[in-house]
């Protein structure tokens, strides 16, 4: 992720501003289902999945669900981690790493760390093999060209 972070710039400061994020607990900020339905591009299906599947736990006033800065934060864990290839489970256990006040962040940490190397390893063996895959189409498609006299 460090890498990435580097070649975009802002990149760390946002990742940053989102862990700051999800440390505050700040009740003053609430943000309704619309809201975070716009802010993400989701809808309040996908919402109501992770409550379900207890990734998020909005507060009620007067009926209505309403959500923290700290939810929001969660929510923007939530899909980044979905969106690089972490299952459900993956992410529950992560986020319940976190603890009430940030007392297993080092577990956090150490997770995203077995995890990422996991997902580096497979990634680069898949290129190696996607690589090996194009040179020999390449070498095929240029057999083809020669023999049917293309260029």
């Amino acid at each position: 992720m460090a890498v990435a972070a580097a070649k975009r710039p802002g990149a760390a400061a946002a990742a940053q501003a989102m862990v700051a994020a999800h440390r505050s607990d700040d009740a003053s900020e609430l943000f309704g289902v619309t809201e975070l339905c716009q802010a993400f591009a989701i809808t309040p299906r996908a919402i109501r999945f992770y409550e379900d599947k207890g990734l998020l736990s909005p507060r009620r006033v007067n009926g209505a669900r309403v959500y923290t800065r700290r939810d929001r934060a969660r929510l923007a864990l939530i899909l980044r981690a979905k969106a690089i290839g972490s299952s459900l489970a993956e992410i529950k256990h992560y986020l319940d790493l976190y603890g009430v006040h940030g007392e297993g962040r080092t577990q956090q940490l150490r997770f995203v760390l077995s995890r990422t190397d996991a997902a580096i390893a497979e990634l680069e063996r898949k290129r190696a093999h996607i690589d090996a895959t194009l040179a020999e189409l390449r070498l095929i498609n240029s057999t083809v060209r020669r023999q049917l006299g293309a260029p």
